[in-house]
């Protein structure tokens, strides 16, 4: 079985909103709600994990999953770090789960196309994440704003998700990493940690996450 967990437990600081930004609109619908959709009504996904703040279970149960009628979806709870969060999700997954997709909450222009190649990959290689090439030229920068380096840019890509793993290898990462106190900055960081070999799939440059007041302008110009 494929399941999914949507990883929906930030605060949202960087969108200056009075709630949290899953929980905004574009056009009619919550972000979070689009996102949901786009693995609700894929018939690769078997099951779907909603990782939620504690203090937004009842907001979220009310004004989202009772709101549209979602039926079999279960929530998880975050933690102090989105790693932490993702684990809670990992944790909750059904027991028959063998391909894992961890998707962000604040991304809901995820496709099918994007979903079921990178299904296909984790399948034939145990880790699939989704990116884009770069389009601009990136500098590394010292601490006083000096140019310290200058990669070649067709060796550069954009991480999105889904990030799609087979369930038992991403399980274990998260656990040596918890024993480990290691953090990464994405879950493919933890797979690269335990030796792991890490696949892209090309996904699209309209697959943002939803961070700033102007992502939000973006996605409406998307919705169109």
């Amino acid at each position: 079985m494929n399941s999914v967990v949507i990883v929906s437990a930030g605060r949202g600081s960087r969108m200056k909103a009075d709630i949290n930004k899953q929980f905004l609109k574009i056009g009619d619908k919550e972000v979070i709600a689009h996102t949901i959709d786009k693995f609700y009504n894929n018939e690769n996904i078997g099951e779907i994990i909603i990782v939620v703040r504690e203090d937004e279970k009842e907001f979220f149960q009310e004004n989202v999953i009772d709101k549209y009628g979602y039926k079999n979806i279960k929530i998880a709870f975050g933690g102090k770090e989105r790693q932490d969060s993702v684990y809670n999700g990992l944790k909750a997954l059904d027991k028959n789960c063998e391909i894992v997709l961890i998707h962000d909450g604040a991304r809901p222009f995820v496709t099918d196309e994007i979903i079921e190649k990178s299904i296909e990959c984790a399948q034939k290689y145990n880790c699939a994440i989704v990116g884009v090439p770069v389009k601009d030229t990136i500098k590394i920068v010292n601490e006083n704003n000096d140019v310290c380096d200058t990669p070649s840019r067709n060796k550069l890509w954009s991480i999105q998700t889904p990030q799609v793993f087979d369930y038992s290898l991403i399980m274990k990462a998260h656990e040596k990493a918890k024993v480990d106190k290691y953090y990464g900055t994405d879950d493919s960081m933890l797979m690269e940690y335990l030796g792991y070999n890490v696949k892209v799939v090309e996904g699209s440059y309209n697959n943002i996450k939803i961070t700033t007041p102007e992502d939000l302008k973006i996605a409406e110009e998307i919705l169109r």
